[in-house]
């Protein structure tokens, strides 16, 4: 694992991205936030990319499709995409995975592992 992650963060939702930027810091590891999908980040390359299914607008497969535009390569392997969203959202967070996410999380599984998913997704 590199001394710093650097994690892109696509959420509009303030506190989300607060609550992840303060989860991520004793890593450690800094998060930029995208409030769109479409926006374009200001860094990179990224480590890890995390997109919230929960309040990203928009159909999974194509947030995903957009999302795995922003994983270019960290060195000599590209940031995985991991989605996160609630529980109860399993046919989303399932056709995310189809359209190609490394991997899905309950936003719950997100914040309670979250140096533990975060070192998992990263070696």
């Amino acid at each position: 694992m590199p001394d710093e992650l650097l994690i892109l963060l696509v959420s509009p939702d303030l506190l989300s991205t607060s609550r992840i930027a303060g989860l991520a810091q004793p890593l450690p590891a800094r998060v930029e936030t995208l409030r769109r999908i479409d926006d374009q980040p200001q860094g990179g390359p990224y480590h890890l990319v995390l997109v919230d299914l929960q309040t990203v607008q928009g159909p999974a497969a194509e947030i995903v499709s957009r999302g795995l535009l922003l994983c270019e390569a960290a060195g000599e392997k590209r940031a995985r995409l991991v989605a996160f969203g609630p529980h109860v959202a399993k046919e989303r967070l399932t056709e995310a995975l189809a359209a190609g996410a490394d991997a899905v999380v309950s936003r719950g599984e997100l914040l309670g592992g979250f140096a533990t998913l975060v070192r998992r997704w990263t070696e």
